[in-house]
């Protein structure tokens, strides 16, 4: 959307839709995000959701230049068929994919796939993962087979035929709240993707020890800071029943930016905050919202920017619209921050 910045938004996950209505569903979010200018479309993979690989051609297909934001999730494929897929796609449609490597997700997801892997140790894992995907390609791109001896895999003189040229090379994401997510992202050069507190807390320069970082944070800003707050209110309205399923997720999850959340303040309209948890703290998605006018969340954005942050992922825009306040906030957000 801006030059400073690097904008993704995120696919409709397909619990969330009718089976016959959700093609059209991916296709008209994909359509609307190109337009919007963003980079590329994150989409997700746990054991409830379509495939994301198969979600992600349809992406490819229905647009020009938008390129998926792969969830990859290493219990789920062997690293050479993440490879595979990422060549194929580069030569089938001669579009870039980025890696969105995980190392958790959702504990029983897990569990019921027998992986009682721990919290650090996935991170230990995803690091020899990635490293076989990137290492491989790059070998391939030469023409020479990848051999690895290592603690999680094994390879000898792998290769992938026919090979990815360099300009398509994947570019891989990792979440880097927890230190063990940190440490992944400063071992494979790739962008440490934060669930943000407000911006308040990051003081200017707060990540210039890794220079790729990045947030996940939903967007709702108008005119005024009353109308958004009013699209807000409507769109994620207070929801018991969803705060008992984030309550009882909580109380299973291993994951440090799923509890640092969960223990902050929701906020509210009357609080003069932009930065809004009730719909993650209610089970409705799972970021934190800014939310006010234009001005208002343009200036939290760019407190975000100056701290280091240059990759931001929206979250699913409800309609074409809401993409385009978010495009007016990046543009205001990078001429102030300049």
């Amino acid at each position: 959307m801006t030059d400073a910045v690097s904008v993704f938004s995120t696919c409709p996950q397909s619990s969330d839709s009718e089976p016959a209505k959700y093609c059209a569903r991916v296709t008209d979010v994909a359509r609307w995000s190109e337009a919007a200018g963003c980079k590329g479309i994150l989409v997700y993979s746990d054991n409830r959701l379509l495939d994301p690989w198969l979600v992600s051609q349809r992406i490819i297909e229905a647009t020009e230049r938008l390129c998926p934001l792969v969830a990859v999730q290493p219990i789920y494929m062997h690293p050479y068929a993440v490879a595979k897929m990422v060549t194929t796609f580069g030569l089938l449609y001669h579009r870039k994919t980025y890696l969105n490597m995980i190392a958790g997700g959702f504990k029983r997801d897990l569990e019921a796939l027998n992986d009682l892997t721990p919290h650090d140790e996935r991170y230990d894992r995803l690091e020899e993962y990635s490293t076989l995907i990137v290492r491989l390609l790059e070998h391939s791109a030469r023409g020479v087979g990848y051999t690895l001896e290592g603690k999680y895999y094994s390879v000898k003189g792998l290769k992938i035929s026919p090979p990815l040229p360099a300009a398509l090379a994947p570019e891989l994401f990792v979440s880097g709240t927890s230190e063990a997510g940190q440490k992944s992202a400063t071992v494979l050069d790739a962008t440490a993707i934060r669930y943000p507190e407000p911006p308040a807390s990051y003081e200017a320069r707060t990540f210039t020890e890794h220079r790729k970082n990045g947030v996940r944070v939903g967007i709702i800003a108008r005119a005024t800071a009353d109308e958004a707050w009013q699209v807000a209110e409507e769109r994620f309205p207070p929801d018991r029943k969803g705060e008992v399923t984030h309550q009882l997720a909580m109380k299973v999850s291993d994951s440090t930016w799923h509890k640092q959340l969960s223990e902050r303040a929701i906020g509210s309209r009357e609080s003069d905050d932009p930065y809004w948890l009730r719909p993650f703290q209610s089970y409705q998605t799972f970021c934190p919202y800014l939310v006010g006018s234009y001005d208002r969340v343009a200036r939290e954005i760019a407190r975000y920017i100056t701290a280091g942050f240059r990759t931001f992922i929206v979250d699913i825009p409800p309609d074409e619209h809401e993409l385009y306040s978010s495009r007016e906030v990046f543009e205001r957000a990078e001429a102030s921050a300049r």
